[in-house]
């Protein structure tokens, strides 16, 4: 993943705290191009519900690029880089990237995952991929 995407995301979901915040991940089938950040219509601490409008957004920015959605990021305020109960149950497509930033520590840890059936499958962010493997740009 780039920098200028990982900073972006940080940014994002540490000006979001106390909040947790969320965003979409635009890219293809390679990669990760960048993050696209969108409200949290849930506006609570513990759970995020991405805009609808903002969601719309992303898929025709994306579309206008020759891109598509490929994942989303959200922070975990209270709990770890990994995704939660609530995470893996509303897991909308296991071609997916899942990036779940802690902001339960000084240093923000952002971590990467697929979510396919409730198997979650750590990401080492660079590594080479498919849309089944990770979260490279």
């Amino acid at each position: 993943m780039q920098t200028v995407t990982r900073d972006i995301i940080l940014a994002h979901c540490i000006q979001e705290y106390p909040l947790e915040a969320c965003g979409l991940l635009i890219g293809d089938e390679h990669r990760v191009v960048r993050a696209f950040p969108a409200r949290n219509e849930a506006r609570s601490a513990r759970v995020f519900v991405a805009d609808p409008q903002d969601v719309v957004r992303a898929r025709e920015s994306a579309t206008a690029q020759g891109l598509r959605v490929v994942g989303v990021y959200h922070s975990h305020t209270n709990s770890e880089a990994f995704p939660s109960p609530t995470d893996v149950a509303q897991a909308p497509d296991p071609s997916w990237w899942y990036i779940v930033v802690s902001l339960t520590r000084p240093l923000a840890e952002l971590r990467c995952f697929t979510i396919d059936r409730a198997e979650v499958t750590e990401v080492v962010i660079g590594e080479a991929m498919t849309l089944t493997s990770g979260c490279q740009s």
